[in-house]
């Protein structure tokens, strides 16, 4: 995983492409890079989220930002209602709930 000017790149290799390709992971909008050495996919992420910063500003649009820390999150009925209960069993809002639980699960992310 890579990082630059907050956007976050994460590739694999194609073993019968000789390539290492990659994507930008923290936007809705398509970054893409590709390099056939590990020196070389740094430079290649780099400059493909420079590039869209160019393109986006050449366009006079706003490019997409990584993540706002805002989304909107679909429950069963049931399962909202659960979460309810322990959000107030905790003496928390579902909404400190929901983000101490997601942060608990992510921090077990390796990033």
């Amino acid at each position: 995983m890579m990082e630059y000017k907050g956007y976050v790149g994460v590739a694999e290799v194609d073993t019968d492409a000789g390539l290492i390709h990659g994507e930008v992971v923290n936007t809705r909008d398509v970054i893409t890079f590709q390099a056939t050495n590990l020196r070389d996919l740094e430079k290649a992420f780099r400059a493909s989220v420079d590039d869209y910063l160019a393109f986006c500003a050449k366009r006079g649009e706003t490019p997409d930002k990584p993540f706002s820390g805002k989304f909107v999150l679909r429950l069963s009925p049931e399962v909202h209602r659960k979460a309810f209960i322990a959000a107030r069993q905790a003496h928390k809002s579902v909404n400190a709930w929901v983000a101490e639980t997601v942060e608990q699960a992510a921090e077990r992310v390796d990033v």
